[in-house]
């Protein structure tokens, strides 16, 4: 992600979460923390605050196997400790994903 952008598209973010805009949308209706901006024709601008909230969500509810009201619940008591396990969790991801690249070369 790019710190010299203040707003991305829904497809953006879709794109960078690997999830559909449709999902995006629902967890917009559902999490009261995601607001992005709307222009007059009604599309999505999100924030990179946004976009931290997104990455939260997708960890509880994709990776850590959270109900909807269960990543609410935690986001609400820990925000802070949710984003940093999110964070590392895709930094050892893509390690793990170059060794086995490497692994596979040698």
């Amino acid at each position: 992600m790019s710190d010299t952008k203040l707003y991305y598209t829904i497809g953006e973010v879709a794109n960078m979460l690997n999830v559909n805009a449709s999902l995006l949308r629902f967890w917009e209706k559902e999490f009261d923390i995601i607001k992005p901006f709307k222009n007059k024709k009604g599309t999505r601008y999100y924030s990179p605050k946004d976009i931290d909230h997104l990455k939260q969500i997708y960890y509880l509810t994709k990776e850590c196997g959270y109900t909807l009201e269960g990543a609410k619940e935690r986001m609400k008591k820990t925000p802070d400790e949710t984003l940093l396990s999110a964070e590392i969790v895709k930094s050892l991801n893509t390690i793990r994903n170059f060794l086995l690249d490497l692994k596979s070369e040698i």
